[in-house]
């Protein structure tokens, strides 16, 4: 009698003992509980006789490796963006692919008002000279920063993550503007406080531009030297949304020369390797892509995609399965 093999997966990185110990319930299990990252060449070897495999952001899907990996069914991001899968090439290969989608909204609006609230108020920098022993006693008119509440707050991209953007301006009494790629309905605007301005208007009349749309490469460098240069000197721009979406180098010379006010940025290009011009600057508050980084929705992201791969895997149908036409 043969003895039928259990279904086989592999998790790119570290995950918590929890996500890993329900796996180990479904599948044969290979983990990366050391949490060293993959090389492109390593992840095509370990992925070559899996049924599915748990992701994250930096584990690239493309077409070579799904025709290196033929058994692959199910690639299951934990991650709502999903720009490292080719959605094409695995609807092709007939790999269901998964994100994780809502479970991170409300804590990643908060990284945006954190880095709002840090960088209009000189936090990063002022904690910095208070450590080396500079501060010697009150002034007037040191470490003078701008006022959030009463400001302008444009948003572009409206989906999850920006309503819960605009929602939190209300305990600011913020006007909120938004621009997204369609206009949202009458009732959700009023939800999230906002009205809907073009992209141009936004940038020239917002005190404080918070980028949170995805990246697709029609949306690469959609905030560059041209764009910057719409924005008012006292402006600050805050990215949590993703890398690319920014033209790094152009948002340097705006800050070193004063285009705008400052950036609070958690996302790069190319990141880890960002631009090292953004270390030198103290106008920019600077974060390690840890919009969603909580305990609890770290937990609730990898559980979801976890979830995702089970069902992608025994027969049903994940509930955030962004190629249904595979």
């Amino acid at each position: 009698m043969v003895r039928q093999l259990k279904t086989r997966i592999l998790i790119t990185r570290a995950v918590f003992d929890e996500v890993l110990a329900y796996l180990r319930l479904h599948f044969d299990v290979e983990d990366n509980q050391s949490d060293v990252p993959f090389s492109a060449d390593e992840l095509v070897r370990k992925l070559a006789d899996k049924d599915g495999a748990l992701t994250v952001p930096t584990d690239r899907i493309d077409g070579a490796l799904l025709k290196a990996c033929p058994t692959l069914k199910a690639v299951c991001n934990i991650a709502v963006g999903y720009n490292n899968i080719d959605l094409d090439a695995c609807t092709a290969a007939g790999v269901m692919a998964c994100n994780t989608p809502g479970v991170l909204d409300d804590t990643t609006a908060d990284t945006a008002w954190a880095l709002m609230l840090a960088t209009a108020r000189r936090v990063v920098e002022s904690d910095a000279w208070l450590r080396r022993g500079e501060w010697t006693g009150w002034s007037l008119q040191d470490w003078l920063g701008t006022d959030v509440h009463h400001a302008n707050l444009g948003i572009i991209g409206m989906g999850r993550i920006g309503q819960a953007v605009g929602r939190r301006a209300r305990g600011f009494d913020m006007q909120v503007i938004y621009h997204n790629r369609h206009r949202l309905p009458i009732d959700v605007e009023k939800a999230a406080n906002a009205q809907y301005v073009s992209k141009e208007a936004l940038l020239g009349s917002a005190d404080f531009v918070v980028l949170t749309l995805p990246y697709a490469l029609e949306n690469h460098h959609y905030i560059a030297e041209a764009e910057l240069a719409l924005m008012k000197p006292t402006a600050i721009l805050i990215n949590i949304a993703r890398g690319g979406l920014v033209d790094d180098a152009a948002l340097v010379d705006a800050l070193q020369t004063g285009r705008i006010a400052g950036a609070g940025l958690d996302v790069f290009e190319n990141e880890p390797a960002l631009n090292p011009a953004f270390i030198q600057l103290d106008n920019v508050v600077l974060t390690p892509h840890i919009g969603s980084a909580t305990r609890a929705t770290r937990l609730r992201m990898a559980m979801l995609a976890a979830q995702n791969l089970v069902l992608a895997l025994t027969g049903g149908t994940p509930p955030n399965l962004l190629n249904p036409n595979v």
